[in-house]
């Protein structure tokens, strides 16, 4: 029979480390590709109205958004409590929307800007004054394809 030699002083080899930076840089890629950004911080109340036909938008980065509706209790004290337009991370008068229209339009290529789609995003007791002047102000702007957000009467 053989002997086996050496003695007991045998260590644990130390882990590698050189591929953990690549596990790091993996999982933060993922992490990135996963989660979206919140492009517009809402300053609106917004309560989707019910609709029982509803369709959903193709191509998102064609979409511009316009929210309408009574200021969250945040913005209360300086806006007040009336109905407001907020265009991106601002209030704005009506008068505004066909400047806001044109920098839109001038952002995307020029083949996407007769496919631009403005969504109005009106509370529910948002009034119909309110959506008929902003829908004015976006013919004079020429931005035609309108769309209105809601949710889903049909349960």
């Amino acid at each position: 029979m053989g002997k086996f030699g050496g003695g007991n002083n045998r260590e644990v080899p130390q882990p590698s480390m050189a591929s953990l930076s690549d596990l790091v840089f993996t999982f933060l890629f993922f992490i990135m590709m996963v989660t979206s950004m919140r492009e517009v911080t809402l300053m609106v109340r917004f309560r989707a109205p019910q609709a029982t036909e509803l369709q959903k938008l193709e191509k998102k980065s064609l979409v511009t958004f316009i929210y309408i509706g009574e200021p969250v209790e945040k913005y209360k004290a300086k806006f007040g409590s009336a109905t407001r337009v907020q265009l991106n991370d601002q209030f704005e008068e009506i008068s505004a929307i066909q400047d806001y229209i044109a920098q839109e339009k001038s952002s995307m290529k020029e083949e996407d800007q007769p496919l631009m789609t403005v969504s109005i995003k009106a509370d529910r007791d948002t009034k119909m004054g309110i959506i008929t002047d902003v829908k004015q102000a976006l013919r004079e702007a020429y931005a035609l394809k309108i769309s209105y957000s809601a949710l889903s009467g049909a349960q």
